[in-house]
């Protein structure tokens, strides 16, 4: 398999799914895998997909659906996931592709979509009447990509960013939040101005503690990320009735029924390219390959080692 990210390859055309795995369990991941060897002749030896992938060193797949810029895995047990998990993009089909930006694709391709996704839902719904949008974690790349679609609109609100003190002066040298401000200050918000919440943090405390501060003026709170796991769990002063959890593949299922197919797709990837170029000014992406590797890395990100403004690229 060829590299995958881990942001904290696969291999083969076939009929059916086998994996050996070292651990317990087979972790996905957002990666780039090269056919090895194929039965379907519209899908040749050497061609490279990118998609949702195992950790491992090899997949078979069914293809099905097959596009010019993109195909399907037709496997059974994969028959119920989201569509988007099952659909590979044929990168060397790709207007304009580039292969000198594969890294940046697979650590931040998946979740600057999420950051389209979530900048389009909030702006298809009138920004919830808010006149400004506060980002608790501000310093993760999801939130950072979202940022930077906010940022480009001019008809977007104010964007406030909470972050940790130790990342506060990285988050306001992106120069994307006209406020940032640390966890110990949020009850500084301005609470007189209707807000809109994007929470990459999943905090119970920090959720609760900006809802018991804005009261009515928390006009929605769209519940994405959980950085902060060890914290979550809501208590009474969090506003539910105005809260819901994000789940980008279903607005991405909406957008190809109002836009038609294809359209999402090229929206997405023309606001990663540009994002991702901007990005390199901050983000390191470490490369490493072997199993031991692989699973240094994903103790690495899982463990909290892997601060903000880097990731892995690793492979087998």
């Amino acid at each position: 398999m060829s590299p995958m990210a881990l942001s904290g390859s696969a291999s083969g055309i076939g009929n059916s799914f086998l994996l050996r795995m070292r651990a317990g369990g087979i972790i996905p991941v957002w990666g780039i895998a090269e056919v090895i060897a194929s039965n379907n002749p519209d899908v040749p030896v050497g061609e490279r997909l990118y998609g949702y992938w195992p950790m491992g060193s090899h997949l078979v797949i069914t293809p099905d659906n097959i596009k010019q810029h993109r195909l399907s895995d037709a496997t059974t047990h994969r028959a119920e996931l989201p569509p988007v998990y099952n659909n590979y993009q044929r990168l060397e089909a790709e207007p304009d592709y580039d292969i000198e930006m594969d890294d940046e694709r697979m650590v931040l391709f998946p979740l600057y979509a999420t950051s389209f996704c979530l900048y389009d839902f909030m702006k298809d719904n009138d920004w919830f009447a808010a006149k400004q949008i506060i980002i608790p974690s501000a310093s993760s790349k999801t939130a950072i990509g979202t940022a930077y679609a906010i940022k480009a609109d001019d008809a977007a609100p104010k964007l406030v960013g909470i972050t940790s003190p130790r990342n506060e002066t990285a988050v306001k040298a992106l120069g994307l939040y006209d406020e940032v401000l640390t966890y110990d200050e949020i009850e500084t918000v301005d609470a007189n101005t209707p807000a809109a919440i994007i929470d990459m943090s999943g905090s119970g405390e920090v959720l609760e503690r900006l809802h018991k501060h804005l009261g009515d003026n928390m006009k929605y709170t769209s519940n994405v990320g959980l950085t902060h796991y060890d914290a979550a769990g809501m208590g009474p002063d969090f506003i539910s009735e105005r809260s819901a959890m994000f789940f980008a593949p279903s607005h991405i299922q909406k957008r190809f029924k109002d836009w038609g197919p294809g359209v999402f797709e090229k929206k997405a990837l023309a606001f990663w390219r540009n994002a991702a170029i901007k990005s390199r000014a901050w983000l390191n992406i470490k490369s490493a390959s072997g199993a031991d590797a692989v699973e240094h890395a994903w103790r690495d990100v899982l463990e909290g080692k892997t601060a903000p403004n880097e990731a892995w690229v690793v492979g087998f």
